[in-house]
């Protein structure tokens, strides 16, 4: 089934709405990936950016994928195979960096939701002439934080962002205030130490943490 751009980015947006965060995952052992996705939806965040940053990551949505309640996406998909793979994986939304025309066209044609990346002005006006209002503002914190954003949402009132890269439990409060943010990205509610301990207890408590946020 294919997607329209607006469609993708409106379905992109009823996932982020979910949650006040999204964890972003970077699991490195297929083993733990439907253990640790259990704690993250027990703990009331069930939308997961699982990462392709590790050889381990397509196995890795495969098990979340089956996780009931859990709504998990491919992260860091950056290409047209990489869209493919992580549909066949059982990826149900994909968030990139930034965006480019030959992954937006990617995105449609295999009807996979996707969260573009965009950091200034120019790429939010960009991907909302192409029908996205829903994107990822990322690097966040390198991109000037809750203030640039604010600031981008003035004149650009009709884009809303899930502010990744640099967002922790300090500073999540300050993006998850503003009128034109719907949620946040963040790897603190899956630390590597628990995940490799299999603290999936700790974990759970980390994302109830995370869940209360913003209410």
């Amino acid at each position: 089934m294919t997607l329209s751009p607006k469609d993708a980015s409106t379905r992109a947006f009823e996932i982020c709405s979910l949650a006040p965060i999204v964890p972003v995952l970077v699991v490195e052992d297929a083993a733990t990936a439907r253990p640790l996705a259990e704690a993250l939806v027990a703990g009331g965040l069930p939308a997961l950016e699982v990462t392709l940053r590790t050889p381990a990551a397509l196995d890795v949505i495969r098990e979340m994928a089956q996780v009931a309640g859990g709504v998990v996406g491919a992260g860091t998909v950056l290409t047209r195979a990489d869209v493919v793979a992580a549909k066949e994986a059982g990826a149900q939304f994909a968030v990139s960096p930034g965006a480019t025309e030959a992954l937006i066209a990617a995105c449609c044609e295999e009807g996979l939701p996707l969260l573009p990346g965009a950091a200034t002005s120019s790429e939010v006006m960009r991907l909302l002439e192409h029908g996205f209002d829903m994107m990822k503002f990322f690097p966040a914190e390198a991109s000037g934080g809750a203030p640039a954003l604010k600031a981008i949402g003035a004149p650009l009132a009709a884009a809303r962002f899930c502010p990744t890269g640099g967002v922790s439990p300090k500073n999540a409060m300050d993006y998850l205030s503003l009128s034109n943010v719907v949620c946040a990205g963040g790897s603190w509610v899956a630390p590597g130490d628990k995940v490799r301990a299999g603290d999936w207890a700790g974990i759970e408590t980390l994302a109830r943490d995370a869940a209360k946020l913003g209410s």
